[in-house]
């Protein structure tokens, strides 16, 4: 998959994942605050990009 690159500065092959991250500091909190994230790693330096899936 292809896209644009902000390190780059052009659309460069990239590796795209789903990935569950813990949003709270606190153990107790941590297994309810797990969110989706994309994870977008440009294939040509290594750039990488995370957007939180859901902006609710």
């Amino acid at each position: 998959m292809t896209e644009d690159c902000n390190a780059c500065g052009r659309d460069t092959p990239h590796k795209v994942a789903l990935k569950l991250l813990t949003e709270s500091d606190k153990p107790e909190n941590a297994k309810f605050s797990r969110e989706p994230y994309r994870v977008s790693t440009c294939m040509n330096c290594g750039h990488e990009t995370t957007l939180r899936m859901n902006n609710a």
